[in-house]
């Protein structure tokens, strides 16, 4: 079996982010919004749908950043103060398990060698099968219907 971790992006990143005006906000084309359903907002640094209530921010983000043609940005979602997401090795949280999902996989190049969208509890069948092959270096996770990216995969 080959395993993996799904991996969320670092909250110290845009945790300056919070501080600033709507307006500021605007200016980078983002906004600050409010989770009125739960699930709805998946954060991208918890791995978690945030609870209704929570202050989060839409922004873009680019997530495929190599010089590839693969290269890529989309609006995420990141939740005031979430906490990063630390799961163990092959495990897909409801985040992901209750999402129509789109896997893609890179090799070192930065070139997508495969791709299928899937419900997300058959994500950790997807991941290992693409992680099988030895030239896949990292896989993506998206959310199909929206086509935001969601979380990477990587060898664990």
């Amino acid at each position: 079996m080959n395993s993996f971790r799904l991996v969320g992006l670092p909250f110290e990143s845009f945790a300056h982010l919070f501080a600033l005006s709507d307006a500021e906000l605007s200016a980078r084309n983002a906004r600050r919004v409010f989770a009125t359903t739960k699930p709805g907002y998946p954060c991208r640094v918890s791995l978690a749908d945030a609870d209704i209530g929570d202050e989060l921010l839409l922004l873009p983000f680019e997530h495929q950043p190599a010089n590839s043609p693969y290269r890529s940005s989309g609006p995420i979602f990141v939740r005031k103060a979430a906490v990063p997401g630390r799961l163990d090795a092959g495990v897909v949280p409801d985040y992901v398990r209750t999402r129509l999902i789109s896997v893609r996989a890179y090799d070192q190049a930065h070139l997508m060698t495969d791709a299928l969208v899937c419900d997300g509890a058959g994500a950790a069948a997807a991941i290992q099968a693409m992680f099988a092959r030895e030239e896949v270096a990292y896989i993506h996770l998206h959310n199909a219907n929206r086509g935001c990216f969601s979380c990477a995969a990587v060898r664990a």
